[in-house]
């Protein structure tokens, strides 16, 4: 991702532009899966820990990165591929996969999540779909 059009994504979240925000953005957009803090933290050798994590705060608060649990009781943080729709739900709702050996996120774009029917009175705001096993690369390893 190349810095206007990081520029452009923060504007369009109403996030100010500043440096270490782009820098922060773009790292996010280079990552194959979700990252960690710590991850973010040795991709970006320009800003410290604390100004990652500054970003990524209000990344959160303005939507333009999911925080999800890794699986193995951190955190990992991807950006959004979508906005939300003209009922204000995301629409970037996606099933990830927890690989117990490599500790690897994969994003499944195109898996279907199942609809789950709550009780009544329940209004959920979000859903995190984790699955956990092996991944393919792993299971081909002795």
């Amino acid at each position: 991702m190349d810095e206007s059009t990081s520029v452009d994504l923060l504007e369009r979240h109403g996030i100010k532009p500043t440096a270490n925000r782009i820098v922060v953005v773009k790292a996010l957009a280079a990552t194959e899966h979700p990252a960690s803090l710590s991850e973010l933290e040795q991709r970006i050798v320009t800003i410290d820990k604390s100004g990652i994590f500054r970003a990524l705060v209000i990344f959160r608060e303005h939507r333009l990165v999911h925080q999800l649990e890794d699986g193995d009781g951190g955190v990992k943080y991807e950006l959004c591929q979508a906005h939300h729709n003209h009922d204000g739900e995301d629409d970037d709702t996606h099933v990830h996969f927890y690989c117990e050996r490599c500790h690897r996120i994969f994003c499944f774009h195109d898996t279907p999540i199942p609809a789950v029917a709550l009780p009544e009175g329940y209004a959920p705001h979000t859903v995190n779909y984790m699955i956990k096993g092996i991944c393919p690369e792993c299971r081909r390893r002795p």
